[in-house]
């Protein structure tokens, strides 16, 4: 089983730059899209509902603003749309499926706003997020949390870590609530197989020259409870494929 997480940058846009072709070419059993940005009667046809896959949606009450899709080519056992938590509910973050032996998370998770104005916001719906978790671990279900983390967890998942101590993405305190999400039991399964492996990056500014240099961000990713380490085969990045300011992450299960 093939799932993939991409957080396409307004689904419009990206359809413009070649995001058909790629899934035609591609065909994961899932498709976790993030920031899609627009609503069903704003997409053509054959986004709005893909042929061969069970699309689930959630947007955002905001107009032009946030929302998650799962597409799935098997219909998920169930979906549910939020955390039950009106002030995350409302721009449209999360999307959860059921699937044979786990259950899929698809976020697009708060980013703190250049002025750190959201640092807070974020916390909150991390925090949120964490306890439904622990509660869903502690009866013994198998979870993957899939999407874009807005967080980097380590000086190695970013280019230029000193630089952008302040900044919000690499804050401490954003940082140590994510080491709190891999204390609960999940991995971080792609830095597990590649500890020292440098340049992995997500996301690009897109500043001319930057994604050409290789001066990125690692924040979207796959969490993997610790009952389903044994099915993953491969995660990886697809930093080749373009028509977002991040690219696409691959998660290989057996």
């Amino acid at each position: 089983m093939q799932i993939v997480s991409w957080n396409v940058n307004g689904l419009r846009a990206c359809e413009r730059n070649g995001f058909t072709p790629w899934v035609e070419a591609t065909r994961p059993d899932i498709l976790c899209l993030q920031e899609v940005r627009a609503e069903l009667d704003q997409l053509p046809e054959h986004c709005a509902r893909p042929a061969g896959y069970h699309a689930h949606w959630n947007a955002a009450q905001k107009k032009g603003y946030s929302g998650v899709s799962t597409w799935c080519k098997d219909q998920p056992a169930g979906a549910v749309h939020g955390l039950s938590h009106p002030d995350f509910d409302s721009e449209g973050r999360v999307i959860v499926t059921e699937h044979d032996g786990f259950a899929l998370y698809n976020i697009y998770f708060p980013n703190g706003s250049r002025d750190h104005s959201r640092v807070g916001f974020k916390l909150a719906f991390y925090e949120h997020l964490m306890a439904t978790l622990a509660a869903r671990l502690a009866k013994g279900d198998g979870l993957i949390v899939g999407g874009d983390f807005n967080t980097a967890h380590q000086d190695i998942d970013l280019a230029n870590p000193r630089a952008n101590a302040k900044t919000t993405g690499f804050l401490p305190e954003e940082r140590a609530v994510l080491q709190r999400f891999l204390d609960l039991g999940f991995h971080d399964v792609f830095r597990e197989r590649n500890p020292g492996a440098k340049g992995h990056y997500s996301w690009w500014s897109n500043r001319p020259g930057v994604r050409e240099k290789n001066v990125g961000w690692r924040i979207d990713y796959f969490l993997v409870s610790h009952n389903l380490l044994d099915r993953v085969k491969d995660a990886r990045y697809l930093p080749q494929v373009l028509g977002s300011d991040h690219c696409p992450v691959v998660l290989e299960l057996g």
